[in-house]
């Protein structure tokens, strides 16, 4: 055997694999690019979730009046408002997270029975039957409407606080900016929305196609007001890193709630009221 006829089957056999390592590229390309496109317009279905029920079962022991605010985009939304004393007592908005119904907080809401103080809770535009799709433009919109309906109601913005719960809090903290509300509350808050996907999507360009961005980080320093961060070290939805991040840029006054073992739902025992409680009486 020559040497041309020895090294020629090995030298096809080297270029067929080379082809097809190519094409297999190309194709592993293709579907990744397809992915892509799939996630810039599927995305909000991943970040809002207003079917998901995470809490069933929990009857309201405090009392409410189920109202509807008209937002600046004129969407109705449903909303629950407990009031005791609108102008002797501070006045909570509470802004949910990404998932679920008003329902779904009635175990938040009911320890607010004993304790001196109004609360407004709405649920975000697609959510406990609104109309609308929910967006980040969209909720900052729903979250000013009900600032403005708790102001028609006699509220004084120094007695409004506002409470973001996980979501919410880019709500929270996108209106508190350069405000004189009476305090903020941020429940499992995240740095912002691209480093909290990038978490789950690593290999994913979150930065060039994430729509909805709630740049929690970015603004934070905006807010001049009283200010309390609730986390819990055992969160796998959002690192614990990122509330404390928060904390940390945060302009005083400020305190915190860290706990060891709470994960992202943080249990609402004795200790969290406690702390709440601690904030509420450090604003009057």
């Amino acid at each position: 055997m020559s040497f041309l006829e020895f090294i020629w089957p090995r030298k096809k056999m080297l270029n067929n694999l080379k082809r097809n390592t190519l094409q297999l590229s190309l194709v592993l390309v293709f579907l990744y690019l397809i992915a892509l496109v799939s996630l810039f317009f599927y995305q909000r279905n991943l970040l809002y979730h207003p079917n998901e029920n995470n809490y069933s079962g929990d009857k309201l022991r405090v009392e409410v009046e189920e109202i509807k605010i008209l937002t600046s985009d004129n969407l109705l939304l449903n909303g629950w408002f407990h009031k005791k004393d609108i102008r002797n007592y501070k006045t909570i908005i509470y802004f949910h997270g990404n998932a679920g119904t008003l329902d779904n907080r009635i175990h938040k809401l009911n320890h607010f029975k004993d304790i001196n103080i109004n609360f407004l809770i709405i649920a975000w535009r697609g959510f406990s039957g609104n109309e609308g799709k929910p967006t980040e433009k969209g909720l900052y919109i729903d979250g000013q409407s009900a600032v403005n309906w708790i102001l028609k109601q006699g509220a004084k913005e120094s007695d409004i606080i506002l409470y973001g719960e996980s979501l919410g809090t880019g709500i929270a903290t996108e209106i508190a900016q350069n405000k004189n509300y009476a305090g903020v509350i941020l429940e499992t808050p995240f740095t912002s929305m691209t480093a909290a996907a990038q978490k789950f999507y690593p290999y994913i360009p979150v930065s060039l196609l994430l729509k909805d961005r709630y740049e929690n980080e970015k603004k934070i320093s905006n807010i001049n007001i009283p200010i309390l961060i609730m986390h819990g070290e055992k969160d796998n939805i959002i690192p614990f890193s990122m509330g404390k991040k928060i904390f940390e840029t945060a302009n005083e006054p400020k305190y915190s709630y860290f706990t060891k073992y709470d994960n992202h739902m943080m249990e609402y025992d004795d200790r969290l009221i406690k702390a709440l409680n601690r904030f509420f009486k450090s604003l009057n």
